[in-house]
């Protein structure tokens, strides 16, 4: 194992947060157009962090001119508008306010705010200087309702007619209610014809008008315009993640991760047609962005953003990986429950959380980031230690200890899931700007005593 860890220890890097120390990660990402930064938790501050410090030098130094989250498009986008100027918020608390579902701490925290606060000073140096400015994008796809409305919203600022033929389209699901799955569930049991058609058809016709609509009124209605588009582009693709609910998790997974890099994709053509740089940085979990390939849930044919990005553009994409041993999370207990500071537990044994704590300690150092594309092109010693498969921990939204074993780890190949990994050997717990619980940080008190043992 020494010698192992000594191989391993050849291709990590101390990352102290400066440009000095960061510069041999910026070197590997080389001119990659899509940087995919990911995280190992739902709410661990330093994951945040640093995802937010890289994502601002890469924005300055290497011309990023987009940032796509793992959020729904309309919330999103009210960001986008406040950052370049042009929505109605006064600040970026306000522009942060659509962000209302569970959970609503994974962007309405103190790093986001401070981060959408400084995209905003940025657009305003770029403009001053006549240079490309940066947005801020979602491309999850639960925004099923408020995609339709602003379709439709869009339309009856630039054609009342028809807005009205999107209303009768979208019509269809008025009988549903505001819960799609209530909506899945009827129409794949026989309850209810689908709405696949109307959808459709919907967005045919945005796609068909786009030259008339647009007309000569420049990039600002181009914007709308694709805005409305990709509104109408993720009510189809919804209405099909909602029947695919009820018909298998592999199957819905997929269809979420396919419309997240279709999100990317049609970004990336947008921006490229507009004269702008179409480099694209992207948060989401570890599990929507290491590659896949290199998971056990392969096995049941199940893809994801990173691995469909690295299909789609094999000489341009750069992963980026996130992994803790111990400290904190702000995490739930249950779906839709308030969110409270949570005790991390130490990796499980011969994890590659173990392992990397092992390097950690070994090296005196807290944080540091290891060279897993030196590792794939065998520019260093094998470092066996992370070709050979493992557990990894996955902590989303909900954290459940008691059962940590099976409900947060996978057994992977981390040098085949991404191209650097970050660790750092303890972390904190998210800041929420929204508090739902005054409740205390769990205690080991508050853990069943038959918490597994990892043996």
């Amino acid at each position: 194992m020494t010698s192992h860890l000594q191989q391993l220890q050849a291709i990590s890097h101390p990352l102290a947060g400066s440009a000095a120390s960061d510069d041999q990660l910026f070197e590997q990402i080389g001119n990659a157009q899509f940087v995919l930064i990911g995280e190992a938790s739902h709410g661990t501050h330093e994951f945040y962090q640093e995802r937010a410090r890289i994502t601002q030098r890469l924005i300055e130094e290497k011309n990023f001119s987009a940032v796509v989250v793992e959020a729904d498009w309309p919330d999103a986008y009210r960001i986008n508008r406040y950052i370049r100027a042009q929505g109605h918020d006064q600040n970026a608390q306000a522009a942060l306010r659509d962000f209302k579902r569970f959970p609503r701490w994974m962007w309405r925290n103190d790093v986001v705010l401070e981060f959408v606060e400084w995209l905003r000073q940025y657009n305003q140096q770029a403009m001053q200087n006549n240079k490309p400015q940066a947005g801020f994008y979602g491309m999850d796809l639960y925004s099923l309702h408020r995609s339709m409305e602003a379709v439709i919203d869009y339309l009856d600022s630039v054609d009342p007619e028809a807005a009205q033929r999107a209303r009768t389209r979208y019509s269809c699901f008025d009988s549903f209610g505001k819960e799609p799955q209530t909506y899945g569930m009827a129409t794949v049991y026989g309850v209810a014809e689908p709405c696949e058609d109307a959808v459709i058809a919907q967005l045919m016709e945005l796609r068909h008008q786009e030259e008339a609509l647009v007309k000569n009124d420049g990039l600002l209605a181009e914007d709308e315009h694709f805005y409305a588009e990709q509104n109408a582009r993720l009510a189809v693709d919804a209405e099909r993640y909602y029947r695919a609910m009820f018909r298998g998790r592999d199957n819905s997974w997929n269809l979420r991760d396919t419309h997240m890099v279709d999100t990317i994709d049609a970004l990336a053509t947008h921006q490229a047609e507009q004269g702008q740089p179409a480099k694209i940085i992207v948060w989401a979990h570890n599990s929507h962005l290491g590659d896949a390939r290199a998971t056990e849930v392969s096995q049941r044919d199940q893809v994801n953003v990173g691995q469909l990005m690295r299909e789609r553009h094999p000489d341009h994409t750069f992963i980026i990986g996130f992994s803790t041993y111990q400290g904190e999370v702000y995490a739930a207990n249950d779906w839709d429950s308030p969110g409270i500071v949570k005790k991390v537990r130490s990796g499980l044994p011969d994890s590659h959380e173990a392992v990397l704590h092992q390097v950690s300690q070994q090296a005196g150092v807290e944080k540091l980031w290891i060279n897993l594309q030196a590792q794939q092109q065998k520019e260093k010693p094998d470092a066996v230690l992370l070709s050979k498969e493992r557990l990894e921990r996955y902590i989303g939204v909900i954290y459940a200890p008691a059962t940590e074993r099976w409900s947060h780890y996978l057994k992977t190949r981390l040098d085949q899931q991404y191209d650097a990994l970050i660790y750092i050997d303890k972390t904190h717990a998210l800041n929420p700007l929204d508090r739902q619980s005054s409740a205390a940080v769990e205690s080991e008190q508050d853990l069943p005593e038959t918490y597994p043992s990892g043996e």
